[in-house]
């Protein structure tokens, strides 16, 4: 069963630990999606040369959607207001502080086009009304076996090993959390529950970037595999209700002595077997928690011991 798995951890290390900081808010992320393009913020155009109504984005996003209610879509006054952004755009303005780069397909794939930051452009003819995510991209982003995350600063991406292709992938690490969430959530949940979900699964992966040594039979490394041994990762299964509970808890941390440590969870608190009070979470029990009113920092802090949430 690949939802209300146990995460990796659960199976090899039945003392973990949850950790959780605040993070400041960037300043890509200072703005709100009001249709209005401000300074940190990556916009589409509808029309070319920047005309017609715009969606503006503070983050990468992997996958736009493709239809109401559940869309993203061109806010603003003007030709093209309410369309879905997906596949609708001919022109943008980055205003963030790094290379923004535009993708054909979803999950940042197929052909692509960069916009350095502060530029104004149009979509070329590959892209123009056939853009289906967009990547803030790190001028530093890590290379080989080394990630950019701290204890205190989330990675940039994290190393996944997709097991059934042979092979290992560097993620986007907020594009990782939204297709693992999913596939460990049931989707429907109360909002609360699928927060702290996202705090667990977030974790969780954060853990094994700042600390995996692990390697595959052919000598590669990396932090995370993408089955049940681990998270269930699979790409472009991203769902509108966990999306949003990822993006509302990104700038939240957790942390238990100053450190990041894996955050396990299972389904119920007598379903994995080698349960150990105060480092588990229920999946099941943060759902009636939530049904009940708590919200996701009061279930975290019901599960994992010791946590500071801010």
């Amino acid at each position: 069963m690949t939802i209300l798995k146990k995460a990796p951890g659960l199976l090899t290390a039945l003392v973990a630990a949850l950790v959780g900081v605040a993070v400041a808010p960037s300043a890509a992320s200072a703005a709100d999606r009001d249709g209005t393009c401000d300074n940190g913020e990556f916009c589409y155009y509808y029309n070319s040369n920047q005309a017609g109504s715009l969606s503006d984005f503070t983050d990468s996003e992997d996958d736009y959607g493709t239809a109401q209610p559940s869309c993203y879509e061109f806010k603003s006054a003007g030709t093209g207001q309410g369309v879905c952004v997906k596949n609708n755009a001919a022109s943008v303005w980055n205003r963030t502080g790094k290379t923004v780069r535009v993708f054909f397909n979803s999950n940042f794939g197929g052909a692509s086009q960069d916009f350095a930051a502060g530029a104004k452009g149009n979509l070329n003819a590959t892209l123009k009304n056939n853009n289906a995510s967009h990547e803030l991209v790190s001028t530093d982003t890590p290379t080989g076996c080394k990630t950019d995350g701290t204890n205190s600063t989330l990675p940039t991406t994290i190393l996944v090993y997709r097991v059934s292709l042979g092979r290992v992938d560097r993620v986007d690490f907020k594009t990782y959390v939204k297709n693992v969430l999913p596939n460990e959530w049931i989707t429907s949940w109360p909002d609360a529950s699928l927060e702290a979900g996202a705090m667990a699964v977030k974790s969780y992966a954060w853990y094994w970037a700042l600390h995996s040594s692990r390697k595959t039979s052919g000598g590669v490394c990396y932090d995370v595999r993408d089955d049940t041994g681990d998270q269930v990762y699979k790409p472009s299964s991203a769902q509108a209700s966990t999306s949003a509970a990822v993006d509302r808890t990104w700038s939240t941390r957790m942390t238990r002595s100053g450190n990041i440590l894996q955050a396990h969870y299972c389904a119920t608190t007598t379903a994995c077997g080698a349960w150990v009070d105060g480092n588990w979470m229920s999946q099941y029990g943060s759902r009636d928690l939530a049904n009940s009113g708590s919200g996701y920092q009061s279930i975290l802090r019901h599960y994992y011991s010791d946590v500071t949430v801010s």
